[in-house]
C-alpha cells in the first residue's frame, strides 16, 4: 500500500462470499480501471452507475465470463477512486480466471485486509469512526449490532467529537489571543470563569460518555450471562436446553463441569455469552477449587447472573455472593415433591422450570430479555464501542482537567492552552484527523479482504 494519493496501485478482490455461490462480485478500484475495462471487457468501459451486460476477455481475447459491470468514476465513489464491480457467476473457475487476468494487468494487486475502506477513510469519504463502523455492521449478527453499527455509520460518534472539539478550539483560541495580544483593545474580553465554565461543561459531557456502564461494547461484543450453583443443579442441562444443543457434557457425577463453558445466543436482538460454571460447594479436590475459583470470577464479571437451583434441596452453596444475583431459577421443577426454601435466603425473582422437558425456559428467555433491554435502554448516547475510544476520550477528560486546575491556581494560561491542545489532538486522533498509522494498521486489520 502506498502512502500517497494518486501514486498508488489498483487494487482487487472478491467482494462477496466464498464460491461456489450464484454470483460472485470482483471490486477493483484505482486507476488502471479504465484501461482493464477497455480491453477485458467487451463492451468497454460502462456508462456511469449503469449496470452493464458484457464479456470478460483474457488478453488474448478468450471469454472467461458474461457478466454484468459497473462503473463508479471517483470522486463519487466508495473510496473516492475509479471503481469497477464485475458480478459473475460464481464458480470458482471463473473467480481465478478473472482474478488471474486482473493481476497480469500493470499496476494491479491484491488488495490487503481493509483497503478499499482505508482508501475510503485517506480520500475524506469517511472518517476513522465510521470505517469502524463499516467492519462492525458487516461481522453484525444481532439486531442491536446492527443497529448500532449503523448508527455510528451515520455519524453519531463523528458528530460528537467534531462538536466537542470544535468547543475547545474555540476555548483555545480565547487564551491563545489573551496570551499573544493581552493590550489588543479589540481582543475578545478574557476572564479565567467563563473559560473555566466551559472546560467543566466539556468534562461533563466526556463523563456522562464514559459513564455508560460499557454498553456500547456490550452491544458489539456481546453481554454476559453466569449460571451459578450447587453441584447437579442442572446447570449445564440449561445451559443445553437455552442452546438448542449439547454443548456441555451432563451426568450425575457431581464437578464434572471444570471449566466455564461458553455458547453465543441472541436475546432481545443482542448477542449474548452464556458461561456455564463448575458447582460451587466445599472441596478438597485442588482442580475442582479451581474451577470454582474460575466460577467465582466468571460470575463477578457477567452482567447478569443466574442462581440455579435444585427445588427439591433449595440448596444455596455459601460461596454464592447473594449481591451477584440477578434472577433465581428452580429448576427440576418436573419432579415430585414441594420445592423447598431458599437455605439461606435470596430475595430475587424466582422462576421455576425443567431444564430436561423446557417447561418453564420461554418465561425465564423472556425475564433474560427483559433485563438486557432495560440495560440498553437507559444507555446515553452516543455509543462508546471500543476501547481505543474510551482510552482517547478519558485522557482528553484528564486534559481538561489539568488545564481547569491551571486556571485554578494561577498556574498561567500558557499551561491551560497545551492541556487544551493534547485534549484536542486526542479527540482528532478518534476520527482519524492526525497521522496514527499504528492506529490506522489496528483498525483495518480487521477487515475482510474485499472491503
Amino acid at each position: 500500500m502506498t502512502g500517497q494519493l494518486g501514486f498508488r496501485d489498483t487494487i482487487c478482490a472478491l467482494a462477496s462470499g466464498l464460491p461456489p455461490s450464484a454470483i460472485a462480485i470482483i471490486r477493483i478500484s484505482g486507476p488502471a480501471v479504465q484501461a482493464f475495462a477497455e480491453r477485458h471487457l467487451s463492451a468497454g468501459l460502462p456508462p456511469p452507475r449503469l449496470a452493464t451486460l458484457t464479456r470478460i476477455e483474457d488478453s488474448s481475447g478468450n471469454t472467461l465470463d458474461q457478466a454484468v459491470a459497473l462503473y463508479f468514476p471517483g470522486p463519487k465513489s466508495y473510496t473516492g477512486e475509479d471503481i469497477l464491480e464485475l458480478n459473475l457467476h460464481g464458480g470458482p473457475a471463473v473467480i481465478d480466471a478473472v482474478l488471474s487476468t486482473l493481476l497480469a494487468t500493470q499496476g494491479v494487486r491484491l488488495a490487503e485486509a481493509g483497503e478499499f475502506t482505508r482508501r475510503a477513510f485517506e480520500t475524506g469519504k469517511i472518517d476513522l469512526t465510521e470505517s469502524e463502523a463499516v467492519a462492525d455492521l458487516i461481522a453484525a449478527d444481532t439486531a442491536g449490532q446492527r443497529s448500532l453499527a449503523l448508527d455510528q455509520l451515520g455519524g453519531s460518534l463523528s458528530v460528537a467529537y467534531e462538536t466537542w472539539r470544535k468547543k475547545l478550539i474555540a476555548i483555545l483560541a480565547l487564551i491563545e489571543v489573551a496570551i499573544d495580544f493581552p493590550d489588543e483593545a479589540d481582543a475578545p474580553d478574557y476572564t479565567d470563569a467563563p473559560v473555566l465554565a466551559q472546560i467543566e461543561a466539556l468534562t461533563a459531557d466526556l463523563a456522562a460518555a464514559l459513564d455508560d456502564d460499557g454498553i456500547g461494547e456490550r452491544i458489539r461484543d456481546g453481554f454476559r450471562i453466569a449460571l451459578i450453583g450447587a453441584p447437579n443443579a442442572g446447570k449445564s442441562s440449561l445451559l443445553n436446553r437455552l442452546a438448542g444443543r449439547d454443548a456441555a457434557i451432563v451426568t450425575d457425577v457431581p464437578g464434572t463441569t471444570r471449566d466455564p463453558i461458553e455458547v453465543q445466543l441472541s436475546l432481545a436482538g443482542q448477542r449474548v455469552w452464556l458461561v456455564d460454571t463448575a458447582g460451587l460447594r466445599q472441596s478438597n479436590d485442588a482442580i475442582e477449587a479451581a474451577g470454582m475459583d474460575r466460577a467465582k470470577r466468571a460470575a463477578a464479571e457477567a452482567d447478569l447472573t443466574v442462581l440455579v437451583v435444585d427445588k427439591r434441596e433449595g440448596t444455596v452453596p455459601a460461596e454464592v455472593d447473594a449481591e451477584e444475583i440477578d434472577l433465581v431459577v428452580l429448576n427440576k421443577s418436573d419432579l415430585d415433591g414441594q420445592a423447598a426454601s431458599l437455605s439461606p435466603d435470596v430475595s430475587r425473582e424466582t422462576l421455576a422450570l425443567s431444564a430436561r422437558t423446557g417447561d418453564g425456559i420461554d418465561a425465564l428467555v423472556a425475564a433474560l430479555s427483559e433485563r438486557i433491554k432495560r440495560r440498553v435502554a437507559v444507555a446515553p448516547a452516543p455509543l462508546i464501542t471500543r476501547h481505543r475510544h474510551r482510552v482517547g476520550l478519558s485522557t482528553a477528560q484528564q486534559h481538561l482537567g489539568a488545564a481547569a486546575s491551571a486556571l485554578t491556581n494561577r498556574l498561567g494560561a500558557e499551561f491551560a492552552a497545551e492541556d487544551l491542545r493534547r485534549a484536542i489532538t486526542e479527540l482528532s486522533a478518534l476520527m482519524g484527523d492526525i497521522d496514527v498509522e499504528e492506529v490506522l494498521s489496528a483498525v483495518f486489520s480487521e477487515f475482510c479482504i474485499g472491503k
